[in-house]
């Protein structure tokens, strides 16, 4: 069985639902701290270019989940949940106007998920 390396929590699936009425096909990219610090960020799907730079590292509740090059080698041993919490973050999030925000929780993976795990793709490959 493969391993995700992305997952979610029913909370911010629910929260997913309201943003897709609204927004249409979203995406999320694990920002690498501009903004907002190191937090997940939904947009509309096409409003943030994805490109060669870019992970894909999986798909949450319909939506794909991108994170970059740079941040992913430090993230790489790591499994990420994808949550809400109260509170209005500071970033582009289009969750932001709600008084939410999405985080991440993470995990590291064992030695077995390690080599169990989804293959990632480049941005452009995906």
């Amino acid at each position: 069985m493969q391993i995700q390396r992305v997952l979610i929590t029913n909370k911010a699936k629910g929260v997913i639902d309201e943003l897709r009425e609204k927004h249409g096909e979203l995406i999320f990219h694990q920002s690498g701290g501009c903004c907002d610090g190191s937090s997940p960020m939904c947009f509309p799907k096409g409003e943030l270019m994805i490109n060669e730079n870019d992970i894909w590292l999986g798909q949450v509740h319909g939506c794909n989940f991108y994170m970059s090059k740079d941040q992913f080698d430090y993230w790489k041993h790591t499994q990420l949940t994808l949550d809400i919490t109260p509170g209005r973050g500071s970033s582009f999030s289009l969750e932001i106007p709600l008084g939410i925000r999405f985080v991440i929780k993470s995990k590291i993976f064992t030695e077995n998920e390690l080599k169990n795990l989804t293959p990632v793709k480049t941005g452009v490959n995906f």
